[in-house]
């Protein structure tokens, strides 16, 4: 239950956010919006108000903004007095801008999303430590004896007053045993460990050097500093493009087969991590939302057709070539574009159900 409802929340959201822009932008350049829909599938409710349907529907997995000229039939039907409302007779500039509101409004959420949650949290602030928070499993250290929440006082001798402190000393052994002080529930343990070379890795798995480590991973132990909104809207923006920066290169590492296609995943593994971000806290859950809100701003600017990134590719084309795609491509484009979400979906689906089952 608090899995689907965390999931709920957290795409309803984003999804709200999206189509938000959309309906904005289609209101600022007064093109008329017929349908604003949280949700595909069969209508749970709706009303209208003036000139547009507001729904809410059953499948909570997307949504759409039906503007008025956006079909290739309605542009064609559309008559004198209605095309200063049509979406297909306003300037390129003006569809663009549309089109790029959906994906513009995921990223600036997440800074203001961001913002208030230095502003009134504080900005996260991870103390150093030489408390170890895991050990590996098979590693050295694991098997000298060390255990997860053990303090390093000392190695051969030496006081490790930060992590880097004990960084350095394991990487600059050579491979020697050394003598490892450990404070562990209020009483001092003295272990022989013995560093072995292992690979290095980035957060995408690929090895990038060799070193000597025993198998120890530092505590996350953190604190929040209070901040004013100048040092609290800095830190959003920072957060932000860091987010922006890893989902552009983990699309990259994708394409060069770094990452496995198999690791892709869909509704249901987005539903998992929202479930357990929520028990982990508010704000953890907050974290994962603006991850997910920029992922899925990145994601649409995708230059597939349906997807906004593939309607800004053919807008574009059509400010160079000076005229519009014709009606038969847009909906070849169209199709095209179906099939292949299509596919994609239904492999995440794939990969979500074998990791269920651990096949």
């Amino acid at each position: 239950m608090n899995t689907a409802f965390s999931f709920i929340v957290c795409l309803g959201i984003l999804i709200f956010v999206h189509e938000l822009g959309h309906f904005l932008f289609a209101k600022l350049f007064k093109v008329r919006v017929l349908k604003f829909s949280l949700g595909f599938g069969p209508k749970i409710y709706s009303k209208t108000v003036g000139e547009t349907e507001y729904q809410l529907s059953a499948l909570p997995l997307g949504g759409y903004v039906k503007m008025f000229g956006e079909n290739p039939d309605e542009q064609s039907e559309a008559g004198l007095e209605d095309k200063q409302a049509s979406f297909a007779h306003k300037t390129v500039w003006q569809r663009f801008m549309i089109v790029l509101a959906g994906p513009l409004f995921n990223l600036l959420f997440t800074v203001v999303l961001f913002f208030f949650v230095f502003l009134f949290v504080g900005l996260p602030d991870a103390r150093d430590t030489t408390k170890i928070g895991g050990v590996t499993a098979d590693s050295p250290a694991e098997v000298a004896g060390i255990q997860k929440d053990d303090i390093i006082l000392t190695i051969n001798g030496q006081a490790t007053t930060g992590w880097l402190d004990v960084l350095n000393l394991v990487k600059d052994s050579k491979g020697d045993p050394m003598k490892f002080l450990l404070v562990r529930a209020d009483n001092e343990v003295e272990l022989l460990v013995t560093p072995t070379v292992q690979p290095v890795k980035n957060i995408f798995g690929e090895e990038v050097g060799q070193r000597y480590m025993v198998g120890i991973m530092r505590a996350e132990e953190l604190f929040y500093a209070p901040t004013g909104p100048v040092g609290a809207i800095t830190a959003a923006c920072q957060q932000t493009w860091m987010y922006i920066s890893l989902t552009v290169l983990g699309f990259v590492k994708l394409i060069q087969q770094v990452v496995p296609v198999s690791e892709l995943g869909g509704p249901i593994l987005i539903a998992q991590i929202a479930g357990k971000q929520m028990q982990a806290g508010w704000i953890n859950f907050i974290f994962f939302t603006g991850l997910l809100s920029v992922n899925l701003g990145i994601l649409n600017l995708l230059p597939i057709p349906v997807l906004d990134g593939g309607h800004l590719m053919f807008l574009s084309l059509e400010a160079v070539r000076r005229k519009p795609m014709s009606e038969k491509m847009q909906i070849f484009a169209q199709q095209v574009g179906i099939a292949f979400l299509g596919v994609a979906m239904i492999f995440v689906f794939y990969n979500d159900i074998a990791r269920i089952f651990g096949s």
